[in-house]
């Protein structure tokens, strides 16, 4: 079975499967199956290869004209003022805010600095917020990410740490993918493989659907290079672990 539809299987009760569809229908059953799926995607972003072929203002008029849509059939009065325009509203926080990070244009630049300190331990950037959605269920996954690498000579400011994971947070993600790019992303921008990446997050598609439990949350890690090693792994756990600085 894959994810993009075209493998099929017949079953022991003789039904044929095609993707997402059952004898030409919608199999709701496996559609909410692969919605629970986190394992069977890839680490980059599923994205076509003409993504960007329409430029943002042209995406935002037809997601405002197919939200509409969506409204209309939910049978809300878009004459409301109220409501009258939220697809506008709507269309715009896709393109220009909650999933701007589709768009590689809006990568931050990360400038390397020497390390004049030379200072050789690792570097924590802890409880750095992760507001991101998941793509299953397109609702919030909320929570903290706590970055960390080891200098090989060269730095970044610390507000690149926090810019970054924002990137890869601002689009339509399962929480091991997001904790792997951001890794993967420090890793070349700090040219070293010394990087931990961890996140403990809540998902609204378990608490606010489904299963509804409110309390559980999700912890992902990314550790490698000398972050793979028992005695610098608890060290950072350690520094996690502590209490946060309160303002």
């Amino acid at each position: 079975m894959k994810l993009n539809g075209t493998s099929s299987s017949t079953p022991s009760n003789g039904q044929t499967f095609t993707g997402i569809h059952k004898n030409g229908n919608y199999n709701d059953e496996l559609v909410d199956e692969l919605g629970d799926d986190h394992g069977t995607t890839s680490i980059d972003t599923p994205m076509r290869e003409d993504a960007f072929d329409l430029d943002d203002d042209l995406k935002v008029d037809l997601i405002e004209e197919h939200f509409r849509e969506i409204m209309n059939i939910l049978g809300l009065d878009l004459t409301d003022d109220s409501l009258k325009g939220s697809p506008r509203r709507v269309a715009k926080m896709y393109v220009k805010e909650i999933f701007s990070g589709l768009n590689p244009d809006n990568k931050p630049a990360s400038t390397l600095f020497d390390n004049k300190f030379q200072y050789n331990e690792m570097l924590v950037e802890k409880d750095i917020t992760v507001q991101t959605y998941c793509e299953h269920h397109f609702v919030p996954i909320i929570g903290k990410a706590h970055v960390a690498y080891i200098s090989s000579g060269k730095v970044i400011g610390l507000s690149k740490l926090n810019r970054i994971v924002d990137y890869f947070c601002k689009r339509p993600q399962v929480q091991e993918r997001l904790t792997i790019q951001i890794a993967n992303e420090l890793k070349r921008v700090l040219e070293t493989e010394d990087v931990a990446v961890i996140i403990d997050a809540k998902h609204l598609c378990v608490s606010t659907r489904g299963v509804r439990d409110l309390n559980s949350t999700t912890i992902t890690s990314s550790y490698s290079g000398k972050f793979e090693q028992e005695s610098t792994r608890q060290e950072l756990l350690r520094y996690v672990a502590q209490p946060s600085v309160g303002l």
